[in-house]
């Protein structure tokens, strides 16, 4: 017993207990690993955690921008559809409006064609109105040719001629054949003129006048000058030689010499009528 106790304080002794530096070295070391593991773990953890929710966070966005993209993609195929059913319509009133247009095309053409043989009509029309007409004139002036003069006119072609009894101005000359149903004589042939100088031997009245407009020399029918038969230096309105008093000539007789002369219409002249038998 004694060599075991012996033994046992040797052996205590022999192996001391290490000091408490030693003692905790290895552990130290270990815990130190421990804590060095665990706090990367809690740091990748951490770091995972806001992968994570960086990743959510990520996710739900791009979930709102899928549905937003979803929606307007949804949006543009209804306005596709929408745009397509409206070219399908604007398709059909195109057709329909090409057929109207063709129709208006065929109406406008047979119009046209209706109007050709129209025009053609009436063209043959106004060739046979104007035979007609000739041929109606024809006949109305070998009327008058036949039939005779009032007493007292003379006849020369289709018209009467009255030379008058007494004298007076132009005005009055005009208003005496317009109560015989005639008016002062229109000359527009030299064969006219030439018959006239048989009629009268001295100044007379004709129905020649420029009193509208000075120089503008018109016939009481209202036809303008073509044939004339002016004497010299005629007219010149700057009064005659043998009636000086009347000033401004407006008013044309005729000399009795186949000739003309303007003179004021108070000039007192005999008159020469001429109408229609």
């Amino acid at each position: 017993m004694e060599e075991i106790y012996v033994n046992a304080e040797y052996f205590k002794y022999d192996n001391p207990i290490p000091s408490t530096i030693n003692r905790k070295g290895p552990r130290s070391s270990k815990r130190s690993f421990y804590s060095g593991v665990t706090l990367s773990l809690g740091l990748l953890s951490v770091l995972l955690l806001i992968g994570l929710i960086t990743l959510g966070v990520y996710l739900h966005d791009s979930t709102a921008s899928l549905s937003a993209t979803s929606s307007k993609l949804s949006s543009m195929t209804e306005e596709r559809d929408h745009l397509k059913a409206n070219l399908f319509a604007m398709r059909n009133n195109l057709s329909a409006v090409t057929e109207e247009r063709d129709n208006l095309m065929a109406n406008l053409s047979a119009m046209r064609n209706n109007l050709s043989s129209m025009t053609e009509e009436r063209d043959h029309l106004n060739a046979r109105l104007t035979e007609k007409t000739k041929e109606l004139e024809r006949l109305q002036s070998l009327s008058k040719q036949n039939k005779a003069c009032p007493a007292g006119w003379r006849k020369l072609s289709c018209s009467c001629y009255l030379l008058s009894e007494r004298s007076d101005s132009w005005d009055a000359a005009r208003k005496d054949c317009r109560d015989r149903e005639a008016d002062l004589v229109v000359i527009d042939s030299s064969e006219e003129q030439m018959f006239l100088a048989t009629v009268t031997k001295g100044n007379s009245w004709i129905g020649l006048n420029d009193k509208e407009q000075e120089g503008q020399w018109k016939w009481v029918d209202g036809t303008p000058l073509i044939l004339s038969n002016w004497m010299t230096n005629e007219p010149n309105n700057v009064g005659d030689e043998d009636y000086p008093q009347w000033g401004e000539e407006d008013c044309a007789h005729d000399r009795g010499i186949r000739l003309w002369n303007d003179i004021s219409c108070s000039a007192s002249f005999k008159w020469i009528c001429e109408k229609m038998p």
